[in-house]
C-alpha cells in the first residue's frame, strides 16, 4: 500500500486531519451505504486500519422518525463533518457513507435552500478522494431515506454542478456487485499511489 502520510491537501486541513479519506457520494438507492461497508472490509482484509463513517441522516430519521425539518438541515451536515474528522484522527483511511454536500444537495432539492453548500464544499475540499455513485443500480424503497426514482438524475445534476463549482474532483463509480467494489478499490488505489 501506498505511504499514507503527506498527501496534497493544504497544511491546515493536514493539521485536522491525518487519515487518507475517501468519500462517497451519489443519489439515493446508488450502493452508497453498501458499498462503504464492502471498500471497509476488503481494506481491513489488507492490514489497514480503516473505519466506516455512517450517514448521520440515516440515523436522525430512525431517532425521529421524520426526515429533517429544514433548520435542521445545518445541525445534520456538521454532525457528518465532525464524525468524519473525528474518525480521520483514529484511522488510516476514512470511508464516508456520505458528507455534508449531500445534506447541502438535498436542502436545496428539497427546500430550495443553497445556504449549506459553501461549507459542504469547503469540508469536501478536505477530502483525498471523492468517488460519486452512478444511476445504473435499480431505486428500491427503504422508508424514510427515500423519496423516489423520479429524484436520482435531479439529485445526480445538482451535485455534479456543485463539485464542479467548488473545484472538487470526482470518480464515478459504476456497476454491479463485485464489480462496483473492484472499481471503487481501483480508484482508491490509484489515489493512494499518486500520493
Amino acid at each position: 500500500m501506498a505511504q499514507l502520510a503527506g498527501n496534497g491537501r493544504d497544511d491546515a486541513a493536514r493539521d485536522r486531519v491525518s487519515a487518507f479519506v475517501v468519500a462517497l457520494l451519489g443519489a439515493e438507492s446508488t450502493g452508497k451505504t453498501t458499498l462503504a461497508a464492502e471498500i471497509g472490509a476488503a481494506l481491513a482484509a489488507r492490514g489497514i486500519r480503516v473505519e466506516v463513517v455512517a450517514e448521520f441522516l440515516r440515523e436522525f430519521c430512525d431517532v425521529h422518525a421524520r426526515t429533517p425539518r429544514r433548520d435542521e438541515q445545518t445541525g445534520i451536515a456538521a454532525a457528518q463533518t465532525a464524525r468524519i474528522d473525528a474518525a480521520a484522527k483514529r484511522s488510516e483511511v476514512v470511508v464516508a457513507d456520505t458528507t455534508a454536500l449531500m445534506i447541502a444537495v438535498y436542502s436545496d432539492l428539497v427546500f430550495a435552500d443553497t445556504g449549506l453548500y459553501d461549507d459542504a464544499l469547503a469540508a469536501q475540499r478536505r477530502v483525498d478522494l471523492t468517488l460519486v455513485t452512478a444511476l445504473d443500480l435499480p431505486w428500491q424503497a427503504d422508508g424514510l431515506m427515500r423519496d423516489g426514482a423520479h429524484v436520482r438524475e435531479p439529485v445526480d445534476a445538482k451535485l455534479r454542478a456543485a463539485l464542479a463549482r467548488g473545484a472538487v474532483a470526482s470518480t464515478t463509480i459504476a456497476g454491479a456487485g463485485p464489480a462496483r467494489v473492484a472499481a471503487a478499490l481501483a480508484a482508491i488505489d490509484a489515489a493512494l499511489a499518486a500520493r
